[in-house]
């Protein structure tokens, strides 16, 4: 690992037992993003864990998301046999929307779930780069007591 990194690539790049506990410190430091600011495309990432989704999203062919309105988010696009990208609805269980939410007493851009009590709070790791923060009904999101933490790279 380099020394010049910022902390955030650094967890990134680790490949097995990153701490949740080093990851709710970064959030605590990072600038809430806005949801009309994070429209675009996306593509995802996971904090190493060790949550069950960071082997489920790759399973998948997660790639990333996509926001093309506060009232059109797509939150599984994966990559199909053929190498296309396509939303996953079924596996989503519908699609989404963007809302500014609080979460852990700040206002964050907030991705919704349609279908199921799901919900992406999202922070500016840099100005490319949103780190995620998977929360909602404690028997979907939750391993060993513990979150969901992914990371979103704008597509340019």
């Amino acid at each position: 690992m380099s020394a010049d990194k910022p902390r955030w690539q650094q967890l990134r790049d680790e490949t097995d037992g990153v701490s949740t506990a080093e990851l709710d410190a970064l959030w605590t430091r990072l600038r809430p993003a806005r949801a009309e600011d994070i429209l675009g495309e996306w593509r995802g990432g996971a904090f190493q864990t060790g949550h069950p989704l960071c082997r489920a999203l790759p399973a998948s062919r997660w790639y990333g998301k996509t926001f093309l309105a506060l009232d059109d988010a797509k939150p599984l696009i994966c990559r199909a046999e053929d190498g296309t990208l396509f939303s996953n609805v079924e596996l989503g269980q519908g699609e989404a929307t963007l809302w500014n939410i609080e979460f852990r007493g700040e206002v964050t851009a907030t991705m919704v779930y349609d279908g199921r009590a799901v919900f992406d709070h999202f922070k500016w790791l840099d100005e490319r780069t949103l780190m995620g923060i998977m929360n909602g009904r404690p028997e979907l999101v939750l391993s060993r007591g513990e979150y969901f933490y992914f990371l979103l790279e704008r597509v340019s």
